[in-house]
């Protein structure tokens, strides 16, 4: 029985996550599905640059590579910002070296590996910045995200290591032991790195239909935004959207998303996350003390969307479970 390359292993087991991510039908799964097609087609590519070492393949392997970092830093922060384009230079500039590879062997590999460590090392420093840098994910999921974009850092500057391991091995044993250290590398990195993708794509809703962001808010005092903010959850109960991330808040408020977190930070000491989650736990406590709501149906009424989410945070902010709430609620 033939074996089949580990490579192409991958990108089968890629393609069922492909498809997975496609039947679910979510617009905001666009930028998680573009960039696990992207890692299916480098590794089918990989696969066959290392049985078959055609040609044109081996031109295109490092070009379909250098898009990859690019692809994540827009998934991860929802490819917003006026500069994207800036994105396509890192592929552009790969290109050209694949090009003039037969006059000048240029250290390919080498700048392979420096985009990597550079786009993974900006991936670790948005998580490391704190739950409030990622203004377009849901609330309820930041944990989850910065877990991901974490993962996603990390595996980028292990792919980086794994490319200056090929140059190395090219520059002293003459590329002896490149297919193991590529089908290695491949091995660990690409599908945890879709995955990873996947999870932070699940976890940012798609824009407000007909939304017009408000016009910036300059000079205003911490405790006026925060004052805002809280009318915000009070009046028009916001914190009911289980869809509800920072970026929303700011266009509702008419007030950026960094001056927002930085004023609650300051006066309150907690990130945005914990501060709507705690409008979340009072609205439950009153449901749970007032009604016979279900707990379940209280946990979707007041925003949650996972029992285990809510779980946590009433036993963190209440000190007890919804239920032992409950009972003791009615007990006195």
């Amino acid at each position: 029985m033939p074996a089949i390359p580990l490579p192409f292993v991958i990108a089968l087991l890629l393609c069922v996550l492909l498809l997975r991510l496609v039947l679910l039908r979510e617009p905001a799964l666009r930028p998680a599905i573009g960039f696990v097609a992207a890692c299916t087609v480098v590794a089918a590519i990989v696969g066959a640059r290392w049985t078959f070492d055609w040609p044109f393949v081996r031109f295109l392997q490092p070009v379909l590579a250098s898009g990859l970092p690019p692809i994540a830093w827009l998934c991860f922060t929802a490819g917003r910002g006026n500069r994207r384009w800036l994105h396509l230079l890192p592929p552009l500039l790969v290109l050209i070296l694949s090009a003039l590879w037969p006059l000048w062997h240029s250290p390919v590999d080498l700048v392979l590996a420096l985009l990597y460590f550079g786009y993974g090392a900006a991936l670790l420093r948005l998580a490391i910045a704190g739950p409030d840098s990622f203004v377009t994910t849901r609330l309820s999921d930041v944990a989850g995200a910065r877990k991901a974009t974490l993962a996603a850092g990390a595996l980028l500057m292990t792919s980086a290591f794994v490319d200056l391991l090929i140059a190395a091995d090219f520059g002293f044993y003459r590329g002896s032991h490149a297919g193991g250290i590529v089908t290695a590398g491949n091995l660990l990195v690409l599908p945890v790195l879709a995955y990873a993708v996947a999870v932070i794509g699940r976890s940012t809703p798609a824009d407000d239909a007909g939304e017009t962001a408000k016009p910036e808010v300059s000079g205003e005092a911490d405790a006026r935004i925060v004052d805002t903010v809280d009318r915000l959850m009070q009046e028009r109960q916001l914190f009911r959207d289980p869809d509800l991330t920072l970026d929303r808040i700011a266009r509702r408020a008419g007030i950026p998303a960094r001056q927002i977190s930085g004023a609650v930070n300051r006066l309150q000491g907690r990130n945005v996350s914990q501060l709507v989650n705690g409008y979340r736990i009072e609205a439950a406590k009153r449901l749970l003390s007032e009604t016979g709501m279900p707990v379940t149906a209280v946990m979707f009424e007041c925003g949650f969307q996972t029992k285990s989410n809510f779980n946590r945070e009433f036993l963190r902010t209440a000190g007890c479970s919804p239920s032992d709430f409950r009972r003791a609620a009615m007990a006195g």
